[in-house]
């Protein structure tokens, strides 16, 4: 037997010599240093979108102090903001593969209901969300939020802050540049707000940086709070004009194989926004017997390389800006839809649109539908073929808001006073905070620009390429009404806003009042 105290002494040292284990490695995020402590561990807040008229996406994003594989979160919905009575709960796992974000998408609800959500993980509670499903029976109105092109640098996302405050909205439509790739003043106002990472997003985890800091935006947050959202992306979501096999902003010595780059952005887009993933990002959603939603996919889906010029030797040949199956997709639809209104979302400008009396080095813009004139007579024969009525093509990109009789013989059958010629709608929403030509041009220039493109272009009834906003769109059965609103300022986190213009359009015409 061996003495006590040699035993004592070997225990000891087996525990001095055993591995410690070690302390658990805190997790860096890279856009820690705009987080308000108060949401932990929900900086992003919450989200909903894609509504049906059973169902809805409802999204957040868990944000971890120590680095975990994943972490466990509780979901729940309710018929009221207080939860006294839990209408669905369920369990499901944040994950570091999918950076920490959550979608769920809850089943079984009742069609044209509000609920609300929220979510538990780490011994908190995230802000309580507001979401809203489709009606499946007719309804005296309809009304939709519309917005694209929310630049970082530029500015405070304001006209997000302000959609939040409107309690009447049936969805928030975004047309695309929901975010943007640029690197640290490559395209903004550094005096504002500056750019994370500060190079040029290419990567997936750049991508998700990206993501992660436009969701810290007071503005986005409320909305994202308040209202479903309806979103289809454009090409700063990837790089500027993007299209399916490349981009003017990538160059492969420069930023590496695109497919990789565009798989990474695309992962990205998926993973914090509240979205359907369902094979196909162009979709569709009807609002009862008012109004169908016909969401277009103009980058990624079907749109091959942009020509130069309109003197290119292939301008007028068959290339496609939406591609032969989501055309034929989109012609169905239409042809299909009983509904009173029938909806585009549509990232680029449908209209012609003559520019050289502004800018005489592109008299058309070829990133638009411009570019691709085969393919736009085919659905403009489509439409007419067809006899189809109260079509309202809904417009983002431009960053300038537009009220336009869409005809595409303007110069040869188009009558600017009775209307003749023109057979469908399109309204176009300015940016959130993207440059529009008050950021390089004096006010009074602007004006004068405005005035020399609607002389030029008479179906053009209202044009503002100065003001940042959004676009009211309401819907009844027998009248639209578009509602431009404007903000003060973007240089601070709160700002006055201010009614711009209204414009109406009766049932059964394409007159723009």
């Amino acid at each position: 037997m061996k003495p006590l105290f040699i035993v004592f002494c070997s225990s000891l040292l087996l525990y001095a010599c055993a591995p410690k284990e070690k302390p658990p490695e805190k997790f860096v995020d890279p856009v820690a240093e705009l987080f308000d402590s108060s949401l932990a561990p929900f900086y992003h807040g919450v989200a909903s979108g894609d509504p049906l008229a059973d169902r809805v996406i409802i999204w957040t994003r868990v944000t971890p102090e120590t680095v975990i594989d994943s972490i466990p979160v509780i979901w729940e919905v309710a018929e009221t903001r207080d939860f006294t009575t839990l209408l669905k709960s369920d369990s499901l796992t944040a994950t570091a593969a999918h950076d920490y974000t959550v979608k769920v998408d809850v089943p079984q609800l009742q069609p044209g209901k509000t609920y609300y959500y929220r979510f538990h993980a780490l011994g908190k509670t995230s802000a309580t969300g507001r979401t809203k499903t489709t009606p499946v029976t007719s309804l005296d109105s309809l009304k939709f939020a519309v917005v694209s092109c929310s630049n970082w640098e530029w500015g405070y996302f304001n006209a997000y802050d302000k959609i939040a405050d409107h309690d009447d909205l049936d969805a928030v439509v975004h047309l695309g540049d929901y975010i943007y790739e640029y690197g640290r003043g490559g395209y903004g106002d550094t005096t504002i707000r500056k750019n994370l990472p500060p190079y040029e997003i290419v990567s997936l985890s750049d991508y998700r940086t990206r993501h992660s800091q436009y969701r810290l935006d007071k503005g986005l947050r409320r909305m994202s709070e308040r209202h479903p959202l309806i979103a289809i992306w454009d090409d700063h979501e990837v790089a500027n004009n993007v299209y399916s096999a490349g981009a003017q902003n990538h160059q492969p010595d420069k930023e590496g194989d695109f497919e990789k780059r565009k798989a990474a952005a695309v992962q990205a887009y998926y993973e914090w926004l509240p979205i359907r993933e369902d094979g196909h990002h162009y979709r569709s959603f009807s609002y009862g017997s008012l109004a169908d939603l016909i969401m277009l996919d103009e980058r990624l889906e079907g749109r091959t390389r942009p020509v130069d010029s309109i003197t290119a030797p292939n301008y007028l040949a068959d290339r496609t800006m939406l591609g032969a199956d989501q055309l034929t997709w989109l012609e169905n639809s239409l042809q299909s839809s009983t509904a009173t209104w029938k909806v585009l979302g549509n990232q680029v400008m449908f209209s012609d649109i003559e520019l050289s009396v502004v800018y005489p080095n592109m008299p058309r813009n070829l990133d638009s539908w411009d570019g691709y004139p085969t393919e736009k007579k085919k659905l403009k024969d489509f439409i007419l073929n067809h006899q189809l009525k109260d079509l309202i093509f809904l417009t983002g990109d431009t960053h300038a808001s537009w009220a336009i009789e869409v005809a595409t013989e303007v110069k040869k059958t188009y009558n600017p006073k009775t209307s003749v010629g023109a057979f469908a709608i399109e309204l176009g929403t300015t940016s959130v905070s993207s440059a529009n030509d008050n950021e390089y041009h004096a006010t009074d220039t602007v004006k004068r620009m405005e005035a020399a493109l609607l002389k030029m272009n008479p179906h053009i009834k209202y044009l503002n390429a100065r003001d940042h906003g959004y676009l009211l769109l309401s819907l009844y059965p027998d009248r639209m009404l578009g509602e431009w609103y404007y903000l003060e300022t973007l240089r601070q986190p709160e700002s006055n806003e201010f009614l711009g213009k209204k414009v109406t359009v009766t049932k059964g015409t394409v007159q723009l009042k």
